[in-house]
């Protein structure tokens, strides 16, 4: 019963994906002579109603928890203001669309030629005829692995220097909001949406379980960075990440450093299930809700920009400077 409902939602999709597409998408790509590109929006008109849903259930379902039971006051409603503007560029296809005309098409024609050459074809789902190409445990399964793949690049994040000269302008954010999630560098999210397309091509997610797999994440991520004072309790904490869980991610000083001052790493990196930070022994689930920021910041007053394209210009700045690690 819980496949059909499944493939109902999937069918649902689909089809209202058809409709726009050849109802509005279709001719205005006709209209300015991309007709060649047809495919490219196609996939495109897919990740737009993803986006439009996301930002829907954000706005009647996500907004209304953060008012009613908000983990800390709203004292800087501007600084929030960016925040949104990342959120749309992402919600709405324009990272996507970036994407699909660059990296995505560049990786699209590697491994067109590494098939030439005699890589095999792999699919995950296919492992158990049966049982594990279902739609549902499929499902399920790609979502675990792409979790597991999230944590350890999130690790990353924390673990280079480099790679925090970027990623700490994402813990930046002292007044954390449903917004938050998208508040990354650019190039940041570039080397991010790299890493999990070549991992979808070599487990064999199709393009419509990749759609579902991004949206179910993104919106769990948007609950939690929300403003809100919620844990899941004892088990549910353990279970699936939750605001309070990934606050403390934010936290500053235990967010990111492992060993005080002056180092990299941090805790709860898990990005929808809390086990790969169990396992590894980067789980805190104290019960606490802090500050957030990055300790520089706070402490010194390092200036992370408080405009779009400030953050994206001090973030390469950190990226070709002697970054202090926190």
């Amino acid at each position: 019963m819980l496949s059909s409902f499944f493939e109902f939602l999937t069918d649902g999709f689909a089809f209202l994906q058809l409709v726009l597409f050849e109802s509005v998408v279709q001719p205005i790509a006709f209209f300015i002579g991309a007709g060649n590109l047809l495919d490219i929006a196609y996939e495109g008109t897919g990740w737009l109603m993803v986006g439009i849903v996301q930002i829907m259930v954000m706005v009647l379902v996500i907004a209304p928890l953060e008012k009613w039971k908000p983990a800390e006051p709203l004292v800087s409603p501007n600084a929030v203001k960016v925040d949104v503007i990342y959120t749309l560029i992402h919600r709405l296809g324009l990272f996507k669309l970036l994407m699909f005309f660059t990296f995505e098409n560049l990786l699209e024609t590697a491994f067109g030629m590494l098939r030439v050459q005699g890589l095999p074809t792999f699919n995950l789902d296919a492992v158990w005829p049966g049982v594990t190409d279902t739609a549902v445990v499929s499902f399920v399964i790609y979502l675990v692995v792409f979790d597991a793949v999230n944590y350890f690049i999130h690790r990353g994040q924390h673990q280079f220097n480099a790679w925090w000269a970027l990623h700490s302008l994402h813990h930046s954010q002292r007044q954390m909001t449903m917004w938050t999630d998208n508040r990354n560098h650019l190039l940041d999210d570039i080397i991010t949406a790299l890493v999990l397309s070549v991992v979808a091509k070599l487990i064999g997610v199709g393009p419509g379980q990749f759609v579902a797999l991004v949206a179910i994440g993104q919106l769990s991520e948007n609950f939690q960075h929300a403003n809100i004072k919620c844990s899941f309790g004892w088990l549910g904490d353990r279970l699936w990440v939750s605001p309070r869980f990934h606050r403390l991610h934010h936290s500053v000083g235990m967010g990111h450093e492992s060993a005080g001052r002056q180092t990299l790493g941090g805790h709860n990196f898990g990005v929808l299930f809390p086990w790969w930070d169990m396992m590894f022994g980067t789980a805190n689930f104290s019960n606490r809700y802090d500050p957030t920021g990055v300790r520089d910041q706070v402490e010194n007053g390092r200036d992370y920009g408080q405009g779009f394209w400030a953050q994206q210009k001090l973030g390469l700045t950190r990226l070709f400077s002697k970054y202090p690690q926190s």
